[in-house]
């Protein structure tokens, strides 16, 4: 009877695999690293169980709360997780990322949470107007809003509180910081990777609502901004998103699952980014 073969050391978990995850899996393969392709929806944990056949996940799960149970369980198992549990609580929260990035002492805008939509009068007039809405949890720009004065706030602050999930009914207020120009930096490892000015014609630079990305070679301030931000939060890789503004230059979130390919495509062939993902991913396995 023939031996099974050993099962790859590294993971890639992922419910949905989108461009950037083949692109991983692609670079990882042309390399000959063994690599499982899994998908998370398919896991389960057994709290009596130990071991994993993995040493190393790299998690790119889509879900906010499946990707911090996923990291959580595999951790107990001592597995490798990047990004960490711990690190994609922070980041997916913009509370406890808030938090992070002022106990750092980085320049962010003041973040204000309200825990209950009656709250929320009181946290825009704390910040002013106009002031920016947002979600403890989200991504690509959704359900955040602009809030230009407090009428638009009482009507928000109403939807709020029709929201269907209690956590729904919490937000976070900031000043809006509009009118500068947004740039993303892709941080692996503790060095700036790659970095992109984002224009839009909306007033969020999401790459995902139809913005635009115009490479430019990190500079030495935002990219040890963002390097101290993704340290912060302790994110191993990390999208930076920084805004500038007349007082400088200051750090708006990090993301903890980087969408990369808008990056990509503004840097062309300057820069592979997944290329350097890999090697990232292969020290850490090491």
């Amino acid at each position: 009877m023939s031996a099974r073969p050993a099962e790859p050391a590294l993971a890639l978990l992922a419910s949905r695999v989108g461009r950037e995850e083949k692109r991983l899996l692609l670079e990882l393969r042309r390399r000959g690293i063994p690599v499982a392709q899994v998908d998370t929806e398919d896991l389960c944990f057994d709290a009596w169980a130990d071991g994993c056949p993995w040493r190393f996940a790299l998690n790119r799960e889509i879900g906010y709360h499946r990707a911090v149970q996923a990291a959580r369980s595999l951790q107990a198992r001592g597995v490798r997780v990047v990004n960490s549990a711990e690190a994609t609580e922070v980041c997916g929260d913009k509370w406890r990322s808030a938090l992070a990035l002022e106990r750092a002492g980085l320049p962010t805008p003041r973040t204000v949470l309200a825990l209950s939509p009656g709250a929320v009068s009181g946290a825009l007039d704390a910040v002013g107007y106009p002031a920016v809405m947002k979600p403890l949890v989200g991504s690509w720009g959704r359900m955040v809003s602009l809030v230009p004065d407090a009428r638009t706030g009482q009507s928000l602050a109403g939807y709020v509180a029709a929201l269907p999930h209690p956590q729904a009914r919490m937000v976070c207020v900031q000043p809006y910081l509009g009118g500068g120009r947004e740039m993303r930096v892709l941080v692996a490892g503790g060095e700036p990777v790659a970095a992109m000015w984002r224009r839009s014609e909306d007033w969020r630079g999401n790459v995902a609502l139809g913005g635009t990305g115009e490479y430019c070679a990190p500079e030495a301030e935002p990219a040890k901004l963002a390097v101290a931000a993704a340290a912060a939060v302790g994110a191993g890789i990390a999208g930076v998103d920084l805004i500038e503004t007349a007082d400088g230059v200051h750090v708006l979130e990090v993301n903890h699952r980087v969408e990369f390919m808008g990056l990509q495509a503004a840097a062309a062939d300057r820069v592979d980014i997944a290329s350097r993902l890999v090697d990232h991913i292969l020290r850490e396995v090491r």
